[in-house]
Order: C-alpha cells, then structure tokens, then sequence
C-alpha cells in the first residue's frame, strides 16, 4: 500500500507540471517583448516559418509569428509563412500551399545539410533553423540575428498602383553575382475553417502568408509587378538579398500597400 505522502506526490505532480508550463509560457510571452535589435539600420531578422494547415503541430507555430509580428512592430523582422504542399495529400488541401514553397524548403535542406523536411520548421536569415513552435530557441535566434551587422542595403519604392496591379522598383548596393534578389507578396492576414485532415474541426488563424515568390536574379536594381488576388486584404511585400551558394540573408526591407 502507498503511503499518504506517496499518494500525495502522486496527486500533485499533474499541478506541479502545469505550474511550470504556465510560468514558462509567461516567461517566453515576455521575451517575445524584450527582443533587441542593434542601433545600426543595417541589422535585421528575416524569420521563414515552413508551415500546412493540414499539419496538427503547425498552429502553434502560426501562433508564436502572430505574436512576434504583433509585439515587435517597430523592428527589422521581416516575418514570411510559407505553406508547403506535402501535406495536401492527407484529406486537407490548404489554399496557400504552392509546390515552389516544398521546393525552397528543399533548398534549405540542402544548404543545411538536412535529411528530411518537416513542419513547423523556422529559418532565421537563411543560417539557422529550428522547431517553429519552440519559443525559446526561436527567440534566441532572432536576438543573434538582430545583433549582427551587414554592410549590404536594400530599398523599395511603388511606381504604381492601379486595383489590384501594383508596380514597385527597387535598389541594391550590391554587385555581388553569388547573390539572389528575391521578392514576395505577403497577405497580412488570414483566416480558414478546416473540415477534414489532422486539423478537421479547427478554425485557423494566419499571418504573414507568402503568396507569390519572385527571383529578380543578380541585378542591383529593377522593377517587378503583382497582381493581388481577388480575396485578402492589407499586403506587405518583403524583398532580401540571399547568397546562392550557403543560403544566408545579407539584406531585406519591406513596405506595406
């Protein structure tokens, strides 16, 4: 027979271990505040969530963006979700998947020399990478990220805004030919009611999700066209310079439409 203080512990350890994950969930809420960036314009954390709707572990990671975005607007993070198609197979197909998405998480594998794909895996400046939903480790890496300095520059500029067509220039400083110019359109916001796979039932909640993907390629400077799609509202485009041999970010910048 157990003893009353046996059964004691027994019936405790539950609260105990809530306790703990409570205390760590505010404590990693408040670090989500304190991230600090340099005081030079030239330091930046480009953060790239691989994510899937159809994916039972990624809201929690779609959650932690949301939440980085909000608390973190005054800051160089330039927050982009891409929805990988691999998922799609298994009763949920979700909207924002696109098969380039797979493929540029494939290329990350290769540059990091990673044996599988998974979701929610978190990119940070194109070096690092980690579980998207392990708050502790994605916000170690942004702060490393936001303490590094870069000498490259990168700017955008609308040449013109007609509906749902939007004409934007942009200039680089560098004249590197190992370096890839790559822009994205991003939807603020977005939101979608699942009815069949691992996330049957759930009413998911998106930020920062990366709808087009362009390559400008080597040129310091030109300009590139977006068509919005007919649903969405509130549109960001994302633009950063990655070196083509080892995946890092050298440069990125932003502005909202």
């Amino acid at each position: 027979m157990k003893s009353i203080k046996e059964i004691l512990y027994v019936l405790s350890l539950p609260l105990i271990i809530a306790l703990i994950m409570a205390f760590k969930g505010i404590n990693d809420d408040k670090n989500l505040q304190k991230i600090k960036s340099s005081n030079s314009d030239k330091s930046f954390a480009v953060v790239e969530l691989f994510t899937s709707e159809g994916c039972w572990s990624c809201p929690p990671a779609d959650e932690l963006i949301a939440k980085l975005e909000k608390d973190n607007l005054n800051k160089k993070l330039y927050i982009m979700a891409f929805h990988v198609d691999y998922w799609d197979h298994q009763g949920w197909k979700d909207r924002f998947s696109k098969s380039s998405f797979t493929e540029r998480q494939k290329q990350y594998a290769t540059w990091m020399n990673l044996s599988t794909l998974y979701t929610p895996q978190m990119v940070i400046n194109g070096k690092q990478e980690m579980v998207g939903s392990e708050t502790g480790k994605v916000i170690s890496g942004i702060q490393s990220a936001m303490l590094e300095q870069h000498t490259e520059t990168l700017a955008l500029k609308v040449l013109k805004a007609e509906g749902k067509n939007i004409q934007i220039a942009y200039v680089s400083s560098s004249s590197s030919k190992n370096s890839d110019i790559l822009v994205a359109l991003v939807q603020k916001h977005a939101s979608s009611q699942v009815s069949a796979g691992e996330n049957a039932g759930k009413a998911l909640s998106h930020v920062q999700v990366v709808r087009e993907l362009k390559s400008m390629g080597t040129k310091a400077q030109d300009s590139f066209s977006f068509k919005l799609p007919e649903t969405g509202h509130a549109w960001e485009i994302i633009a950063f310079e990655q070196n083509k041999k080892s995946g890092e970010i050298l440069a990125a910048t932003s502005i909202n439409l």
